[in-house]
């Protein structure tokens, strides 16, 4: 059974945030050992786009975290956790992050994802010719490059719709294929 199917499976087939149900993908909860449905949580695209990129964040959406930060699932009460802090500045955003307890393992967890998304911010993931990439950009791939672990190679001029930064700036999170995969943003062109 593949990551996808058992989030599908425990998320009955919703997103894990806000519970839309439409355009749903995994979403790799950083810093982990490795992706698995226990790092792992399936979102909706108006989910992973704000999430990709803060500065575009609706605090109106958001709001569903009231009920998703009560969630048995523990890589959901840390991604409810990171967007509650980030929406801080929202009085109902503080009321919910001091109600939420999350223990001392997840909260190390929630805090270190902050953390790499300064050091992101920092120093900026680019592509081949030195242009700076954000999430939700368009890049080409610019040589075959094999998939570990899918099964395939991802073609030389294959495009990636809507990337999604990761905690390494050498690092870009996209789908091809239909599959979620990372790949080394050196060999990508940004359209």
């Amino acid at each position: 059974m593949t990551i996808l199917d058992t989030l599908l499976k425990r998320s009955t087939s919703k997103c894990e945030l806000c519970t839309g149900d439409t355009n749903l993908a995994t979403y790799n909860v950083e810093p982990n050992d490795g992706a698995s449905s226990d790092s792992s949580i399936l979102c909706c695209d108006i989910c992973l786009s704000q999430i990709a990129e803060p500065e575009t964040m609706d605090a109106n959406h958001w709001r569903c975290l009231n009920d998703s930060m009560w969630s048995q699932q523990s890589v959901v009460q840390v991604m409810a956790w990171r967007q509650l802090k980030l929406l801080s500045s929202e009085l109902w955003a503080q009321d919910l992050l001091e109600m939420l307890y999350l223990d001392e393992q997840n909260q190390k967890w929630a805090e270190a994802g902050l953390m790499i998304a300064d050091a992101v911010a920092i120093d900026p993931t680019r592509d081949s010719n030195g242009t700076e990439l954000k999430g939700g950009d368009n890049v080409t791939i610019i040589k075959d490059l094999v998939v570990k672990g899918a099964g395939f190679t991802a073609k030389r001029g294959t495009t990636v719709r809507g990337i999604s930064l990761t905690s390494n700036n050498q690092h870009i999170e996209g789908r091809v294929n239909g599959t979620r995969v990372v790949l080394v943003s050196a060999f990508m062109k940004k359209l």
